[in-house]
C-alpha cells in the first residue's frame, strides 16, 4: 500500500508499566524517522540532557539509552500518531490531518504516571486541544519545557539544560 506523500507516523512509546514521568514530543523529525529512533538529529539536545539527568548518554547504543530511561521511570512518546508534514518542522504539521495517539489507553496502562513534560509548545498545544478534553480527570502535573530541537535556537543551550534538569528532578 503506497504511503500518502508527506504523511508521517510516530513510533511506539518508550515505556514500562512503572513509568512515573512522560515526555511528549509532537512528531518525530526526518532524521528520527529515517533512523527509527526518538530524537536522532545529531544537534537535538534531548539525549545530551537525558544523559546528564539519568545516564542515557548519546554515546551509548540506542537500546541502552532507552533502557536507562525505563529504569529511571521515564516514558517517551509523541502526541500525534500520524499527520501530514513536509519536512521536520512542527510549524509544517497539517493539523487537519493530525491524529493523536491513544492516551486514555496509555494512561490506563501506566497508573504510576504523575508528571507529563512537553518537549516544546507545539506538543503541549496539540495535546491540550486534541487529547486533554477527552481524558478522564487524573491528578497529573503538566509542564511545557523549551524544545530540545535545533530549530529552537532562540533559547540558549545552558537555559534549556537548566529547565529540563530541574523538571526531571
Amino acid at each position: 500500500m503506497p504511503t500518502e506523500p508527506g504523511r508521517v507516523r510516530s513510533f511506539a512509546p518508550i515505556a514500562d508499566a512503572n513509568a512515573r514521568l512522560l515526555i511528549l514530543g509532537s512528531m518525530p523529525g526526518e532524521a528520527s524517522l529515517q533512523a527509527q529512533q526518538y530524537y536522532a538529529h545529531p544537534h537535538n539536545l534531548f539525549w545530551p540532557i537525558l544523559g546528564e539527568a539519568v545516564g542515557a548518554l548519546p554515546s551509548l547504543p540506542y537500546e541502552e539509552r532507552t533502557q536507562r530511561l525505563r529504569d529511571s521511570g521515564i516514558a517517551v512518546w509523541d502526541v500525534l500518531a500520524h499527520c501530514r508534514r513536509p519536512g521536520s518542522l512542527d510549524a509544517a504539521i497539517d493539523l487537519r490531518s493530525a491524529q493523536a495517539n491513544d492516551f486514555a489507553a496509555f494512561f490506563d496502562g501506566h497508573p504510576q504516571l504523575r508528571r507529563v513534560l512537553f518537549n516544546g509548545a507545539t506538543a503541549e498545544a496539540i495535546f491540550r486541544r486534541q487529547v486533554a478534553p477527552a481524558l478522564p480527570t487524573r491528578a497529573l502535573e503538566w509542564r511545557r519545557l523549551p524544545s530540545t530541537s535545533p530549530a529552537n535556537a532562540s533559547i540558549p543551550r545552558a537555559e534549556k539544560f537548566a529547565a529540563w534538569l530541574e523538571a526531571l528532578r
